[in-house]
């Protein structure tokens, strides 16, 4: 009896080591989890800025994390100044002009975590929906009417038309797009919590990308000649 008391002794001492090592093996997997999505995010700042030295900004499609710094005995005001939201970009076939703000061009803000753009859409234009997958966006129109908006991710669309005057935030990663409705140019100045949102238009995500065209034949219910008429719009390479 005292044998098979102590082998049922073993044997519950061992389930409940498995039962522990189990449970911190989960734990350490959340706290990897949540470390990683901390990550993903602009890191804080460790000093009080960081003026890019010439010639390192990266292009300007690239993630931009740290850039090395210039001494702060070489650090002007002019550093912290852009002048470039003065006047709009240069218009596109479609309407619409884009002056992105980034430390590529605004080398202040390297490392503090924000970026802006101005765009500027002629009477009917649009900025086709898009999404930012590293930063939310807030939108102030400065000039005209602007039909704007996003969808959740229950395909709930969230819109109205924004006058003079008025901000609209776009969550993080949900598609959101802007036309204007007013019969002069519009102005929106918008802001983003990461120097380097990122932005995945829709149209040339699906048709200029080079997915499958059975593929998208079947997800949208089209012929090869319309999918092939798509693909000619929005892929550079055709």
């Amino acid at each position: 009896p005292i044998q098979d008391f102590c082998i049922r002794l073993k044997t519950k001492k061992n389930k409940k080591m498995k039962a522990n090592t189990l449970f911190l093996l989960k734990a350490l997997l959340l706290l990897s989890f949540i470390v990683c999505f901390t990550l993903a995010s602009d890191p804080d700042p460790i000093q009080d800025f960081c003026i890019p030295k010439p010639n390192t900004s990266p292009h300007p499609d690239h993630v931009v994390t740290y850039l090395p710094c210039k001494n702060s005995s070489e650090v002007t005001t002019e550093d912290f100044v852009f002048s470039g939201l003065k006047t709009a970009g240069n218009f596109a076939e479609t309407g619409l002009a884009t002056v992105p703000v980034s430390p590529t061009n605004f080398p202040g803000l390297n490392t503090l975590g924000m970026s802006f753009v101005r765009a500027d859409l002629k009477p009917g234009a649009i900025n086709p929906p898009h999404y930012h997958p590293r930063a939310t966006e807030v939108a102030h129109v400065v000039k005209g009417q602007v039909y704007s908006g996003f969808v959740d991710s229950n395909s709930k669309v969230y819109a109205k038309v924004m006058e003079e005057g008025e901000m609209m935030v776009y969550p993080k990663g949900l598609v959101h797009f802007q036309m204007n409705v007013g019969d002069v140019t519009a102005t929106i100045l918008a802001g983003f919590n990461s120097q380097s949102p990122g932005v995945q238009k829709i149209p040339s995500v699906v048709f200029g990308s080079g997915i499958n065209e059975e593929l998208l034949m079947k997800a949208f219910g089209l012929s090869l000649e319309q999918i092939g008429s798509l693909k000619r719009r929005f892929d550079p390479v055709i």
